[in-house]
C-alpha cells in the first residue's frame, strides 16, 4: 500500500498549527505546503535600542516536496536579526544534518525545536564572549592602576647595580676608598695626608664661639715632655707607661 504523501502533509500542517497557535503562518496550500515559524532566543526584544542586548530572531520558511517526509523539505531562514555573517549558513546546515537523522518521518516539529536550541547556544556563546572582554577590560585597568603602584621589581643584581651606580655618582665611594686608605696610615702619616689634622683644638674651640680665656689647658701634662725620646719613626707597639714601669 503506497502511502498518501499530502494526506499526511495535511495533517501535520493542522498538527503544527494547534502546537504553534497564532505564531505558525501558512503562505500557500497548492501545489504544496509552504508556511513559516518565527523563533527566537528568550531575550529577544525586538523594541531593544542598539545599545541593549537583543537576542536573536528569525523565521524559518518550509516548503514541502512531493513525496515528504521520505524526502527533504526545503528549508530557507528569513528575516534573520543580530546574526553574525556565518549564522544563516550555520544554522542550515545544522538543519541539514536533523533532516538527515528523520528522513521517513514528519519532522517540522524537530526542525524547529533543533533551530531553537541551536538559537540558544549561539546566544549564550555570545554573551559569555561579552562578558569575557568586559572582565578583561576590567583587568587590564586594574593592572595598569597597580602598576602605577608597583614600581620596578628590584632583585639583588639591580640592587647593587643601583647602589653602585649612586654612589658613584655621589661621590660616597670615592670617600670610602680615601678612608679605607687612611685606616693604613700611620699617625704621622695621617697628618701629612689630611693637613686638617693640624689644627688645634683651640681653633675649633674659637671657631665654636669660646674666648681664648675659657680655655683651660693642664700644664701637668706637658711637665716632663722634655724627658720624652721621640723618634723619627713612629713605633706602633707603644703603650702609654710602659716606660715608666721599666725604671
Amino acid at each position: 500500500m503506497s502511502r498518501n504523501y499530502k494526506e499526511d502533509q495535511s495533517n501535520e500542517v493542522e498538527a503544527l498549527d494547534s502546537i504553534y497557535c497564532g505564531e505558525m503562518e501558512v503562505l500557500q496550500s497548492e501545489p504544496f505546503h509552504k508556511f513559516q515559524i518565527p523563533i527566537a532566543t528568550e531575550e529577544y526584544n525586538a523594541e531593544a535600542d542598539e545599545e541593549s542586548e537583543q537576542g536573536l530572531a528569525c523565521k524559518l520558511v518550509f516548503t514541502y516536496t512531493e513525496t515528504y517526509p521520505d524526502e527533504a523539505p526545503l528549508v530557507e531562514i528569513e528575516d534573520a536579526e543580530n546574526f553574525e555573517d556565518n549564522f544563516e549558513g550555520q544554522l542550515l546546515e545544522h538543519l541539514r544534518q536533523t533532516i538527515d537523522e528523520n528522513i521517513g518521518m514528519e519532522m517540522i516539529f524537530s526542525l524547529v525545536s533543533s533551530a531553537q536550541e541551536w538559537l540558544n547556544v549561539q546566544w549564550d556563546e555570545h554573551k559569555k564572549n561579552k562578558e569575557d572582554e568586559r572582565a578583561r577590560k576590567v583587568q587590564e585597568v586594574e593592572e595598569a592602576e597597580r602598576k602605577k603602584f608597583e614600581g620596578t621589581r628590584v632583585s639583588v643584581e639591580t640592587f647593587m647595580k643601583w647602589k653602585l651606580d649612586f654612589e658613584e655618582s655621589t661621590g660616597i665611594a670615592a670617600k670610602r676608598e680615601k678612608n679605607n686608605d687612611c685606616k693604613k696610615l700611620t699617625g704621622r702619616e695621617l697628618f701629612m695626608c689630611d693637613n686638617t689634622l693640624n689644627d688645634s683644638d683651640i681653633k675649633f674651640l674659637l671657631e665654636a664661639g669660646d674666648s681664648i680665656e675659657n680655655v683651660k689647658i693642664d700644664e701637668t701634662l706637658f711637665q716632663n715632655i722634655g724627658e720624652l725620646d721621640l723618634d723619627d719613626d713612629d713605633d706602633e707597639d707603644w703603650v702609654p707607661g710602659a716606660d715608666d714601669d721599666d725604671d
